[in-house]
């Protein structure tokens, strides 16, 4: 008798658990439009600076002449990376972090 009942419910249990498949209904495409940032005048500036020297002929150049080209491509990139509005978090941080909320919760 105990061995019907288990079957039993085990049936009723198994035939209530629906299939993802039945539930699963076809989703409508979502065209994803990006939208562009604006990019300030400076940062095009230095852009553009940047191509210029990419396309620059350098075997004409001197010694002198070359670093000074790759101190002002240094220059420029340490002046984009500083205009970056990111967040930035270190690996101290984020730990921290996690311990508060592992903590708190």
């Amino acid at each position: 008798m105990k061995k019907i009942t288990f079957y039993l419910m085990m049936m009723v249990l198994s035939l209530s658990a629906f299939p993802t498949t039945i539930l699963a209904a076809e989703k409508v495409p979502v065209t994803v439009t990006n939208t562009t940032k604006e990019v300030p005048a400076e940062v095009k500036v230095l852009l553009n600076r940047l191509d210029e020297i990419k396309a620059m002929d350098k075997s004409s150049l001197n010694s002198s002449e070359k670093k000074q080209l790759r101190k002002e491509v240094r220059a420029i990139k340490s002046e984009l990376r500083s205009t970056g509005n990111g967040v930035y978090f270190s690996v101290g941080a984020i730990i921290i972090i996690i311990l508060l909320l592992i903590l708190l919760l």
